[in-house]
């Protein structure tokens, strides 16, 4: 059976578009990564202020769940949250504990412990925040939550 070359190429082309809709991700390097970029923004938060971090790092459809606080919405609405806000007289850091990303490699998710700092008390707490892949490859946060209970240090 002799094929055109028109369509070899059709095949060919269909072919190609099947296998770059679905790459081969590996979950574990995404993982690292979100491992990685949530101790950036922990390390960001000490050095530049927790307001600052919270919205450098957030995706622009980014949402926070806070005590008593219906769900602050969208980059500037988190940005607005924080503008009264001295954050200079304390520091909040926190360390993840774990990480899992779908196999997409697109979404995943962190948690861990932090740490409210100010000059006469450490408060623990637990926090978890779900990560999105943008187009451009960085990592933000889409989901942002926490919780106070682990006592002082």
């Amino acid at each position: 059976m002799k094929m055109s070359v028109g369509k070899v190429l059709y095949l060919l082309l269909i072919g190609v578009s099947i296998t770059a809709c679905n790459p081969k991700v590996d979950v574990e390097v995404c993982k690292q990564e979100i491992l990685q970029v949530d101790e950036e923004f922990s390390d960001f938060s000490v050095k530049h202020g927790m307001k600052k971090a919270f919205y450098v790092f957030a995706d622009d459809s980014a949402v926070m769940l806070r005590e008593n606080s219906y769900p602050i919405m969208g980059k500037e609405a988190i940005k607005q949250l924080f503008s009264n806000t001295n954050d200079s007289g304390f520091s909040l850091s926190w360390k993840p504990s774990f990480a899992e990303v779908a196999h997409s490699g697109d979404l995943g998710y962190t948690y861990g412990i932090y740490h409210y700092t100010t000059p006469d008390t450490i408060t623990k707490g637990t926090y978890v925040s779900i990560w999105k892949k943008g187009l451009d490859g960085k990592w933000k946060y889409v989901l942002d939550s926490g919780n106070q209970g682990l006592g002082e240090e």
